[in-house]
């Protein structure tokens, strides 16, 4: 069973900066993108996100040095092609309008991984890829995730990811029960075992 959660982080000054650095870059990533798709599709070509995030990686990033600041986890600018391509596949298949760009300080928000392997979770901390340690108010299952996405609202941060849980299944101790309903006990399995039937009040006296 795919499970997800979604609480808030308890991050100091300096964590709430690198924060905005990652949303900002995320956000930079998808509105190029974005600009480029238009043009290349204007100019008679089919552009799709695999093309712009490998244009994106050999021409474009190499000239912006404050993407590979350090403490910056380079796998937001993958999701931010990712969701682009997600949100053009909506558009086209007429479950949503054409991807607007996106604002700063209007839904932020940003993916990371850590490059296939999974990520441990549990308790009230969590070691984010790159980014290092941080808090959150309330406790996290403790299991492992692929992703982790962290987004602001309102000026708070929060983290949500998803997970496996496995379901045992209940062994079936029987194959069918019988029900026999009386006065003095209200009514007794097949099984052997005493049970408790909602009557209706004084039923036994107008029978």
């Amino acid at each position: 069973m795919l499970l997800s959660v979604k609480t808030k982080l308890k991050l100091n000054k300096t964590q709430e900066i690198l924060m905005a650095k990652h949303a900002g870059i995320a956000r930079f990533t998808y509105n190029w993108g974005l600009a480029t798709w238009a043009w290349l599709y204007n100019n008679g070509l089919k552009p799709n996100k695999y093309l712009l995030k490998k244009f994106f990686n050999n021409h474009v990033k190499p000239e912006f040095e404050w993407i590979k600041e350090k403490g910056i986890c380079q796998k937001i600018t993958q999701y931010a092609f990712d969701h682009l391509g997600d949100a053009f596949s909506r558009f086209f298949s007429g479950k949503g309008g054409y991807p607007n760009f996106k604002k700063k300080g209007h839904q932020d928000s940003f993916t990371i991984d850590a490059g296939g392997k999974p990520i441990p979770v549990g308790g009230k901390s969590i070691k984010l890829p790159t980014i290092g340690w941080v808090k959150t108010y309330e406790g996290l299952p403790h299991t492992t995730c692929k992703s982790i996405t962290i987004s602001r609202t309102a000026g708070d941060w929060f983290i949500a990811l998803a997970y496996e849980q496995k379901c045992e299944p209940t062994v079936k101790q029987h194959d069918a029960v019988g029900v026999d309903v009386g006065v003095k006990e209200l009514c007794t399995l097949s099984t052997g075992v005493l049970g408790l039937c909602f009557l209706i009040p004084n039923i036994t006296k107008q029978i």
